[in-house]
């Protein structure tokens, strides 16, 4: 994935990245980290009634020149761009969520990379139970603590992967993807439908999600909830509120409808 104003010291200062990037799982890991904790999931654009630009330097600019978030597309892709700089190979995934009471198409979005004989799953952008750092498609069946969270890869005999989140105790698939070759431009009916679909959760309600060392902050509509160590504080917020919350939680603003 390439965008001409892409330079990835400017990414790397955009999510306050201070090693000396190399091309190899450390730092694949560090970087993911701290996008996680700097670059919200964020649908400001979609709920001020506007398409989420796919086009590779409108994602560059807003999130590295405005200081944005974005959705899976926007966040993986920025986060592909930054392997691409460090020669690292990648392919995007097409995963279907798994969360929902019926059965829905393959609207998200994450990335696979590989170093050596290995390939990683980093996905950047799930939101609410998204993983904390890259898993191996090699690890399966095996528990993988990541900070509070634990999180586990399955493969079906149908070749789909399925990420599953230990939630209240409980194992939660999360969604399903295969390996199948994913071209940018295969994700621009899933964009359209997830800025402009009725029933799309990102039509439906503001949705905001950041990472901390601690658990993750999470806007959901009127649901503010602060997770740390495993212990949820939520409360319900007044529409008057909704601007204060996203600047203060998330560093963002509130959008203009178009």
């Amino acid at each position: 994935m390439h965008a001409d104003n892409f330079s990835l010291a400017e990414y790397l200062n955009r999510i306050d990245f201070t090693q000396t990037p190399q091309a190899d799982i450390e730092t694949v890991a560090a970087m993911m980290r701290r996008q996680l904790f700097t670059v919200p999931f964020e649908n400001l654009d979609v709920q001020a009634g506007k398409i989420v630009s796919l086009v590779p330097e409108d994602i560059v600019e807003k999130i590295v020149g405005r200081k944005r978030g974005g959705y899976c597309y926007e966040v993986n892709g920025l986060f592909a761009m930054a392997l691409e700089a460090l020669g690292i190979r990648y392919q995007f995934v097409a995963a279907r969520p798994m969360f929902y009471p019926v059965r829905r198409p393959r609207t998200h979005m994450a990335v696979v990379a590989t170093l050596g004989d290995e390939r990683w799953l980093c996905d950047l952008g799930f939101g609410s139970y998204g993983i904390r750092a890259p898993m191996s498609l090699s690890a399966l069946d095996v528990d993988v603590a990541q900070d509070d969270d634990t999180f586990k890869l399955t493969l079906g005999e149908d070749g789909f992967y399925v990420l599953q989140a230990k939630v209240d105790g409980q194992w939660t698939n999360q969604y399903a993807f295969d390996l199948s070759p994913q071209e940018w431009v295969d994700f621009d009916p899933a964009n359209y439908l997830n800025s402009t679909h009725p029933d799309a959760i990102f039509v439906r309600m503001t949705v905001a999600v950041v990472m901390t060392e601690t658990g993750r902050k999470i806007l959901g509509g009127d649901s503010f909830k602060i997770v740390s160590h495993g212990r949820t504080e939520k409360r319900t917020l007044a529409a008057s509120e909704l601007p204060n919350v996203l600047a203060r939680e998330f560093g963002l603003t509130m959008q203009s409808r178009t």
